[in-house]
């Protein structure tokens, strides 16, 4: 926000590999640019652009909250909880802290890695001629292919920051490195938005778990890699949240001022 208008329909109307890379790769991009620009270049003026990071970072919570809930299409839905999670990614950054950009580093990790098992499950379901990308289209998953049904509950629990999943600890590291900076009352209001979003994830395991597949739903079948590159992508949601230490290690090792 305000920049976040064009995501909605370019997740929707793009091919699921396309948007597979809109939605992970150029996080990691725009981490780099803010980092590049804010900390490095103007870094001597953080109480100046703090503010307009707080503004831009509750709106982006809010709105990528509040409006996925109205989603009945599962790539909108993605796109509106991108909107929410960079704007937990920016209340890292505008800690001006090293432990903020740690914290915000590992968060734009961990993220990539959850958003590319939520888009390989659409591809998983995907058959000539259609793409499972409407809520509807998961229902009874569980009946149809056990495991892969327990990969999306993963990312779900994990975007919605759920332990042991790595998103917990994502949203932890933030929400501290913004306690520890004097922002108590924006990590309480990012806590908020991180219940209010845990709707629209817990609906999709709803519809995964407590729902009939339609007499329409046809058996999983997907290619070899498709199948071993997803099922280690929920598996590493899981052991990075069991195990976060090195990953943030590593993000102190990148980020050390």
């Amino acid at each position: 926000v305000p920049f976040h208008m064009w995501l909605p329909d370019v997740y929707e109307g793009s091919a699921t590999p396309v948007t597979l890379y809109v939605g992970s790769a150029p996080k990691i991009a725009a981490f780099a640019l803010f980092m590049r620009l804010l900390v490095e270049g103007l870094g001597g003026l953080h109480p100046h652009w703090q503010g307009m990071l707080i503004v831009l970072s509750l709106l982006s919570m809010a709105i990528g909250s509040i409006v996925a809930i109205a989603q009945s299409n599962f790539k909108r839905m993605l796109a509106y909880s991108t909107i929410g999670h960079v704007g937990f990614i920016l209340l890292g950054i505008l800690t001006g802290t090293t432990t903020g950009y740690q914290a915000a580093m590992f968060y734009t990790l961990t993220y990539v890695v959850m958003a590319t098992a939520a888009f390989g499950v659409i591809l998983l379901l995907a058959r000539k001629g259609f793409e499972s990308e409407r809520l509807d289209d998961f229902k009874g998953l569980n009946e149809r292919s056990p495991w892969f049904a327990a990969v999306l509950l993963a990312v779900m629990f994990g975007m919605a920051g759920v332990p042991p999943f790595v998103g917990f600890f994502a949203k932890l590291y933030v929400l501290r490195a913004a306690v520890d900076a004097g922002l108590t009352w924006l990590a309480v209001a990012a806590v908020v938005f991180s219940i209010i979003s845990a709707f629209y994830y817990l609906r999709l395991v709803k519809l995964m778990y407590f729902d009939r597949a339609p007499a329409s739903a046809r058996a999983v079948h997907a290619e070899f890699d498709l199948r071993w590159i997803l099922s280690g992508n929920g598996l590493a949601i899981l052991m990075l949240g069991v195990v976060p230490g090195p990953l943030m290690a590593l993000c102190a090792r990148v980020i050390s001022f």
